[in-house]
């Protein structure tokens, strides 16, 4: 329920700044939009054009359940902060990952609440692909992306679920020094309140 009351607050304020002719997203809307990004993701439509899913021989239940208009409307004004109250966030907390702090605590608690791991985890880095501005974008050149977020993830070895994430966000500052017993700092943190096997690979026995 916060989540949905958070999504849609952003949405009215982002459209009311943008448009006048916007309409409000209800609840139904907002569930449905969702719907239809899980559904392109059952579909493996990554890369794919997001016209084409409302073309000739795209999937009927796209414009079955919204006009590819609205889609792409409601797909502009999405957002997960309050741009008027960033910078002053930004400035009282230093968080680099204030902008979508609020959503992202969520997202992770829930991850929580709906799986209870068994005895054997694992933890290990993974990179998600992005070329935007960002100051916490890292280079990783053995990844397939090479550029993009590095998140740390605890998933259960049996299931594969992903139980917990933090994004790395680099250094506080370009002078500062670099953080020493870093892969053990983030394992603890990631395995806080689990028992049983934890394995990991040799980055974070050496960090």
């Amino acid at each position: 329920m916060l989540f949905e009351v958070f999504i849609l607050f952003h949405l009215y304020m982002q459209g009311q700044r943008v448009m006048q002719t916007w309409v409000p997203v209800d609840k139904v809307e907002m569930q449905a939009y969702f719907g239809l990004l899980l559904l392109a993701g059952v579909f493996k439509s990554r890369g794919e054009n997001t016209l084409s899913l409302w073309g000739i021989d795209g999937r009927d239940l796209f414009p079955a359940v919204m006009s590819r208009k609205r889609f792409i409307l409601i797909s502009r004004m999405l957002r997960f902060d309050d741009r008027e109250t960033r910078e002053a966030r930004f400035q009282q907390d230093h968080d680099k990952l204030g902008p979508i702090r609020e959503v992202w605590d969520i997202w992770v608690s829930a991850l929580q609440r709906m799986w209870a791991p068994r005895s054997e985890v694992c933890v290990d880095e993974m990179l998600i692909g992005f070329r935007g501005r960002c100051p916490f974008m890292q280079y990783m050149p053995s990844k397939p992306d090479r550029y993009g977020l590095k998140v740390w993830a605890l998933c259960e070895c049996e299931t594969s679920y992903c139980w917990n994430l933090q994004f790395y966000l680099g250094k506080p500052s370009p002078t500062a020094k670099r953080e020493e017993g870093l892969g053990k700092r983030v394992v603890m943190e990631l395995t806080e309140g689990l028992t049983g096997t934890v394995t990991t690979d040799n980055f974070f026995y050496l960090t």
